[in-house]
């Protein structure tokens, strides 16, 4: 599709080619030298040109659109524009812009700079609606040129354009934070970043040159920087698209960021009302895009200034985005798109906190998300239906169980809902054999937050034999790498030992599977494959500790509770813990690991600063206690072991304290005259000082401890334990102790 004489009308004629024909695009990105031609139309004419001016800025217009109309399409048309270094030429164009330059140049421009960073970001992820799939290396690519959009001196260039005097180019800009920003390393540069004047004025502030009070009062940093506050004062217009696009910079802003959000939920000076309030109002638009947008934005305001203050959300709040919610879902003249988009602000709203999933249980949202996930749900399977279904509704299927699925994370009566009332089963198993990836998923997932619930795994999982169809998901090799996790994270509910599922699991190759995942490069997947054999062995039989260690083998544990990761580490920990529940299990463990690789396992866990790693490890230090009288003085017989519990009483948390207190009071019962080695690492004097119910106990501790205050007001059980430790030693026969 080689052009041979760019003119205004050729550009114009070319961009109504691509529009909506990928083949066209993709010709046309695999034309190398036409995309060079485009980006060399992009620079600024040599002042030479002066009487040319205006046919010139017609051409660096209709490029600037060509670009963005093959932005999107293809991952060669986006590979071809990343290795043109189309990005650096918008960059380069929008840094060059004069004063007497055309506002449709400006505009076009920033809308081209735009569109084709939100592809990039889009690659880079993570994605803002719905699972995508992209190869590698451009994954790689575009990694690396997003980095390089958020560079100072790249902020530098676009960044000041949001005070641009036309409303076009302020939304572009607003419109490219609000797309490109998703981590963050990229938040904080865009909300620190200031324009010269401001940046000058703080650096005076700093360093003395002007009063502290002074140099405080003008600190952006009060409003959340100076993006932040220009963004809020968008707000305040009455442009509908300016609204929209600076609810969404906002948003992307705030999501999991304490400080911005903080600083949008207080009222700011010379303003009659905060910034959330404004957003909160703006929920009520006329405008249903900039309804939805103000709600994913409160949305994530509330959760990232709560973030730090469990159950300190705003419900009031809340129940504006709640209102919004249960209108969309309920309208049947919303377009599919909008209810993807509000099923993510539910998303968004209600993920991780246990309170606000109860809220819109009980409000009916949940039953209207399960009811449309049904509706366009078909539960017969035909070919037919997969190749016509549109791409709308596949992704609406993803929302809606992804969501499904945070809500019932937490609480059985809703699974119960969920399964039983609402009947959602059927529409996972279709779903899970779907061949659009973000659909497998969302069922996996879905399906993962019911499997917490005892009942439901007995009855509809095993029932429906939809645990064995999701089982034989995971066991494909050529599955994607997310659907074989989120099918992993299921099957460690599937085999506790509440679950009829856990031997079939077992003789059709669960542990073979287990091994492939954990070899993997994958964190997370090696985690889960632990995870999954630590739960295989919960209140297991002899049998099933034999097999599950024939695969993990002895010396590969022993290597993993010294792993370097911490979570890989609490895995191995725990699978220690749950071998030896029992006498044979302790039995089994000392039989098959030597005393000194044993005792160094457990005083790395004990000296972790990890909470989960040190509480598994002190749970099987007190299995160990219950043993035999020869592994109970192996305790003894390594005193770094006894140095490593003290420290670890004064250190650690109650629910680690406990099991500890509980091991030296099975020790103490068995053999009295260990008194002595006690007194000797400090454990008694530790003991008495937590019977002691003041407020808070100093407790020497060794340098480096994590903490220096034990709190009996959250440590009753553990006092209550050490008093039986005590008691024991105190009411002994005194020849005894001798």
């Amino acid at each position: 599709m080689t052009v041979r004489t760019i003119t205004t009308s050729t550009l114009k004629a070319l961009k109504n080619s691509v529009i909506g024909n990928p083949a066209a695009k993709l010709a046309l990105a695999q034309d190398t030298a036409l995309i060079h031609s485009l980006v060399n139309c992009l620079k600024p004419p040599p002042t030479s040109y002066a009487d040319t001016q205006g046919s010139h800025d017609d051409i660096r217009i209709e490029s600037a659109h060509v670009i963005a109309s093959i932005s999107y399409g293809s991952e060669v048309a986006l590979v071809s524009l990343i290795r043109a270094n189309v990005l650096h030429a918008f960059l380069l164009a929008l840094s060059n812009i004069k004063p007497h330059d055309p506002v449709q140049l400006k505009s076009a421009l920033a809308r081209g700079l735009r569109v084709l960073s939100t592809a990039i970001a889009e690659v880079v992820g993570p994605s803002q609606l719905g699972l995508k799939t992209w190869s590698p290396d451009l994954r790689s690519e575009a990694t690396v040129a997003l980095s390089y959009l958020f560079e100072f001196d790249c902020l530098n260039i676009y960044l000041p354009l949001l005070a641009d005097p036309s409303s076009q180019t302020n939304i572009a800009i607003a419109q490219l934070i609000s797309t490109t920003v998703r981590s963050e390393a990229h938040r904080n540069a865009v909300t620190e970043w200031l324009p010269p004047g401001e940046r000058s004025r703080e650096i005076k502030g700093r360093r003395g040159w002007e009063k502290k009070e002074m140099a405080n009062s003008s600190s952006s940093a009060r409003q959340g920087g100076w993006v932040v506050r220009l963004l809020v004062n968008f707000l305040q217009k009455k442009d509908l698209k300016l609204q929209e696009a600076a609810l969404g910079a906002i948003s992307s802003l705030a999501m999991e960021n304490p400080v911005v959000a903080g600083t949008l939920t207080r009222a700011w000076p010379d303003e009659v009302d905060t910034p959330l309030n404004i957003v909160l109002n703006l929920t009520k638009s006329r405008s249903t895009d900039v309804q939805l947008t103000a709600s994913l934005c409160a949305a994530h305001v509330l959760r990232a200034n709560a973030s730090h203050h469990p159950g300190s959300i705003d419900y009031s709040a809340a129940l504006n985005v709640i209102h919004v919610v249960n209108r969309v879902l309920s309208s049947a003249s919303e377009t599919p798109q909008n209810k993807i988009k509000i099923c993510y602000t539910l998303y968004h709203l209600v993920k991780d906190d246990k309170d606000l999933c109860r809220e819109v249980y009980e409000r009916g949202t949940l039953e209207k998300v399960v009811l449309l996930a049904k509706h366009i749900t078909p539960l017969e399977r035909t070919s037919e239906w997969e190749e016509d279904e549109p791409e709308s509704t596949l992704a609406l299927r993803e929302a809606t169980l992804i969501v499904i699925a945070a809500i019932s994370l937490f609480d059985n009566n809703i699974r119960r809902e969920v399964a039983d009332d609402l009947h959602l089963v059927p529409t996972l198993q279709v779903s899970l054999s779907h061949k659009n990836i973000g659909v497998r998923h969302a069922a996996c997932t879905c399906l993962r937050a019911l499997s917490r619930a005892v009942s439901i795994i007995r009855t509809n999982i095993v029932d429906s034999k939809i645990g064995m169809e999701l089982f034989e998901i995971f066991k494909k090799e050529d599955e994607d790498p997310r659907v074989t996790y989120a099918a992993l994270n299921t099957i460690c509910n599937l085999v506790n030992d509440f679950s009829p599922l856990r031997p079939k699991l077992l003789e059709q190759g669960l542990l073979p599977r287990l091994m492939q995942l954990l070899a993997s490069d994958d964190m997370n997947m090696r985690v889960g494959a632990l995870w999954a054999m630590r739960n295989t062995l919960r209140t297991s039989d002899p049998s099933t500790r034999q097999t599950v260690m024939t695969h993990l083998c002895w010396p590969r544990l022993v290597t993993l509770c010294n792993d370097s990761n911490p979570e890989i580490q609490e895995q191995a920990m725990s699978i220690l813990r749950n071998l030896a529940e029992d006498e044979e299990g302790v039995d089994y463990v000392f039989e098959s690991i030597d005393t000194e690789t044993l005792a160094n396992c457990i005083t790395s866990g004990l000296e972790s600063f990890n909470d989960d790693v040190t509480h598994h490890t002190a749970c099987f230090l007190a299995n160990i206690a219950n043993g035999s009288r020869e592994e109970q003085d192996f305790i003894f017989a390594h005193t770094h072991i006894i140095h490593a519990i003290h420290d670890c009483m004064t250190d650690a948390k109650s629910d680690t304290r406990c099991p500890l207190i509980s091991c030296i009071l099975s020790l103490v019962q068995s053999n009295i005259r260990r008194k002595h080695e006690l007194t000797e690492a400090g454990i008694i004097s530790t003991l008495r000082h937590m019977c002691d119910w003041t407020a808070g106990v100093s407790v020497s501790m060794s340098p480096g401890g994590r903490h220096h205050r034990i709190r009996m007001d959250d440590d009753k059980e553990a006092a209550k334990l050490a008093r039986s430790v005590l008691d024991v030693l105190e009411h002994s026969n005194i020849g005894d102790l001798l």
